[in-house]
């Protein structure tokens, strides 16, 4: 069974559904899945002066913190992560600066990645941030699988990134598009039928 692990960072909410829905989707095609979220960095006084902010973390205080295990498990990895100034956010980047050890090892070889994204208004930064993330990946050596525009859903309105499924917020908690749902929901179905094939490729080689 292919193993799938989906690591993000989400402060109210939105790339926490993206995050669901890519873990629900991945697990009905067949992939045994880690839902992860990074560590958060901020302090408690930041978080408790937004109320939407605070009552995410609540809501997802049972969630479990991703580890280098987790990496390590997985055949392949769902990244996702808010957009901070078109860049992925420091939580997130954190984690990621953690994997020295394990990428040293030759342990992330051959990983299969692909990401998501959200942003709070059109034209924020997604690609930058999407692609910006896939620099960390080409230093592992890992297969980066995009959702290019390989099914119907990318051409639907609000979607068509064909970096990484992304979403805009319009700076509200746990607001997003049906279309961006569905979007990671191929996406994630796509990264594992991919992962299915190489592991089957590895094995017959």
């Amino acid at each position: 069974m292919t193993h799938v692990a989906v690591i993000y960072y989400s402060s109210t909410g939105n790339v926490h559904r993206l995050a669901q829905a890519a873990a629900d989707a991945a697990e009905k095609a067949g992939a045994e899945v880690r839902l992860r979220k990074v560590a958060e960095l901020a302090p408690e006084s930041a978080i408790a002066q937004n109320e939407a902010w605070s009552a995410h973390a609540a809501a997802t205080a049972d969630v479990a913190e991703a580890t280098l295990d987790d990496l390590q498990w997985a055949d392949a990895v769902l990244f996702g992560t808010p957009t901070r100034f078109g860049l992925p956010a420091a939580q997130l980047k954190q984690f990621l600066d953690t994997t020295g050890g394990i990428w040293f090892e030759g342990k992330l070889v051959n990983k299969v990645v692909s990401s998501f994204t959200s942003t709070s208004s059109d034209h924020g930064g997604q690609e930058s941030t999407l692609l910006a993330l896939n620099n960390t990946f080409y230093h592992w050596g890992a297969i980066i699988v995009p959702p290019g525009f390989a099914d119907p859903v990318q051409f639907e309105p609000a979607n068509g990134n064909p970096y990484g499924a992304s979403s805009v917020s319009g700076n509200q908690p746990d607001n997003v598009d049906p279309n961006n749902l569905a979007s990671i929901e191929f996406q994630a179905r796509r990264t594992v039928e991919i992962t299915d094939a190489l592991k089957r490729g590895l094995r017959t080689a």
